[in-house]
């Protein structure tokens, strides 16, 4: 049996809580234009998603991203990039960190409301403090409402990619939002998730009969797979790249794009080998032409401090997965930045 334990407000009250100022609704218009442009190939720019594995302290991750927003200045010209402020965290055992949405109250127990308001805190800051507009991943499809607002760019995670709400809430977000691969691999799937949420709906959405347009710059984030033995499968080489290519061909969907996932299984968690995995799709575009148009950008796991720790007790190292440090993920964009 469910225990209802408190009332959480419509989004609206969340939202006139802490509101984008005027300055910020129109720095928020002109970044979902640069990711939409990129996506839909308007662009020759490529798109970085970056930033820690999971945000779980404020502090720390407003000093990357406000390094992250002084390095933008640099680069700005040859990529887009888009802070990874990732507030849930899913887990494949369904216990441990879940993210900053299940906020400790003062005694220690879950608060839900409170994460709220903290999530859109920290959205409100890392914009004011680098002028960049970011990512979070759409763990759970009915809280989108409460940060639709504030960002530029959604992820649908490899353990929810097939299921039907996640892609038909998809399907009514204007911003892009990217599909991964689901954990088996199964690029097929990948295709089918996509053409959901570019195809419009309707839908039971909270206490709402709602409908959907479709979102045509939905897209694939290949992230690598795992064989049924728990073995890391990647996904990010030419050929499979070409492969999801010709699929998106025959499916004849709008905006045809693919963001290769520098780590999770493409990597093994190994978090260096991120920086080889970039070259790579980046030797891959000089190579062969169809290849550079479709691969529109990467997704890459980084932080103050590399690595990663069982406690907060480093700040700005992560708590999760391992991450690349700050000094390689400089000049790992810089370097990227001059190839595009």
């Amino acid at each position: 049996m469910l225990e209802k334990q408190c009332f959480i407000p419509e989004p609206e009250e969340f939202i006139a809580e802490s509101p984008l100022t005027p300055a910020l609704k129109e720095i928020k218009k002109q970044r979902d234009e640069e990711v939409r442009d990129v996506i839909a190939g308007r662009s020759e720019k490529m798109l970085v998603v970056i930033g820690p594995c999971s945000a779980h302290e404020p502090a720390p991750t407003l000093e990357y991203i406000s390094r992250l927003g002084k390095l933008n200045q640099k680069i700005k010209d040859k990529l887009v990039i888009v802070p990874r402020i990732y507030t849930n965290k899913p887990r494949t055992k369904g216990i441990g960190y879940k993210g900053m949405f299940l906020q400790p109250d003062p005694e220690g127990m879950a608060d839900i409301v409170r994460g709220i308001r903290s999530i859109r805190a920290l959205h409100l800051a890392a914009m004011n403090e680098s002028g960049l507009t970011a990512a979070d991943e759409m763990l759970y499809p009915e809280n989108t409402e409460y940060v639709e607002d504030l960002l530029s760019y959604h992820a649908v995670g490899a353990r929810s990619v097939e299921d039907q709400l996640h892609r038909q809430v998809a399907s009514g977000i204007e911003a892009p939002v990217g599909m991964k691969n689901p954990m088996s691999g199964n690029i097929l799937a990948l295709v089918n998730s996509i053409f959901a949420a570019q195809s419009p709906q309707i839908f039971k959405y909270r206490n709402y009969q709602v409908s959907s347009d479709g979102n045509p710059y939905a897209h694939a984030i290949l992230r690598g797979g795992v064989d049924s033995s728990g073995a890391d499968i990647p996904n990010f080489h030419y050929e499979t790249v070409m492969q999801l290519d010709e699929l998106y061909k025959g499916s004849k969907l709008k905006n045809p794009a693919i963001v290769i996932d520098c780590n999770h299984s493409n990597s093994g968690k190994k978090f260096r080998q991120q920086i080889r995995i970039a070259q790579e799709v980046m030797q891959n575009r000089r190579f062969d032409g169809e290849f550079k148009k479709i691969v529109k950008g990467f997704m890459i796991e980084s932080f103050l401090v590399e690595g990663n720790q069982a406690h907060d007790d480093v700040f700005g190292k992560s708590i999760t997965d391992p991450c690349l440090g700050w000094e390689d993920t400089e000049r790992l964009l810089c370097d990227l930045a001059e190839q595009v």
